[in-house]
């Protein structure tokens, strides 16, 4: 089930890469699309944590009604799904998660920064949404400038498309050796009119677990998690 979901994100980024190349499309209906695809694999977690109910489970929690190990993770994944939805309508906010596989388990992150853009993230323009008044003689030369930046990003995106999928191989098509440790991070955000990503992989930290992961559980955060937030985000930045 983890690799289904791995591959549907990487799905969602090759669809945003797509969707960025073509004119016709807009890139705020590009990055809504790609945001329905990653968040179709959270509600695939929640279910297979919680039920098809697992919103009554995590509300349930939210309202003091129930503080188990099952309530507490589909109180986690849900929040998290909620603002990754309600990210759309919020300025200097990034997507911000970082996922994990170790050898008997994976960790999910789901973390969202201050500001719009990490330090190596790629930045392209949507000039329907920008609020400049561009002067007639210069918006061509403004529109074309736009299309070719997202043009540059869409082929990045679509090589971090790849970095998914070589980080989280095919159980059935690789040993386990292979497939033992994987990890990236990423994020994404808008600000007005401009819009950025960006994903690297994760060196996992081999001695996190001492112990053998029978069970779904919240943990705490691991040394991956501090790492990328330092080498990643803005002196300053406010993570949630």
């Amino acid at each position: 089930m983890f690799y289904e979901n791995m591959m549907n994100v990487a799905d969602a980024q090759e669809q945003k890469a797509d969707m960025l190349e073509d004119p016709d499309i807009t890139l705020l209906e590009a990055y809504e699309r790609q945001l329905e695809g990653i968040s179709e694999s959270y509600k695939r977690r929640l279910e297979s944590i919680a039920g098809d109910d697992y919103e009554s489970v995590a509300l349930a929690h939210f309202n003091g009604d129930r503080d188990d190990r099952v309530s507490r993770l589909a109180a986690y994944y849900y929040e998290g799904l909620w603002r990754m939805q309600q990210r759309i309508t919020v300025a200097d906010m990034m997507f911000f998660p970082i996922i994990i596989r170790y050898p008997d388990s994976f960790t999910v992150n789901i973390r969202f920064a201050s500001g719009y853009a990490t330090t190596k993230s790629v930045v392209y323009e949507s000039p329907e949404h920008s609020e400049e008044d561009v002067e007639d003689k210069y918006f061509d030369r403004y529109y074309n400038e736009s299309l070719f930046e997202q043009k540059e990003a869409a082929a990045k995106i679509r090589a971090w498309a790849d970095i998914i999928r070589e980080e989280f191989p095919d159980p059935d098509e690789s040993s386990f050796d292979e497939r033992k440790f994987g990890g990236i991070v990423s994020g994404g955000g808008r600000k007005g009119s401009l819009f950025s990503s960006v994903l690297e992989r994760v060196e996992p930290d081999p001695d996190r677990f001492d112990e053998p992961v029978e069970e779904p559980m919240l943990v705490p955060e691991g040394k991956e998690a501090k790492r990328t937030e330092r080498e990643l985000l803005p002196e300053g930045s406010l993570v949630i």
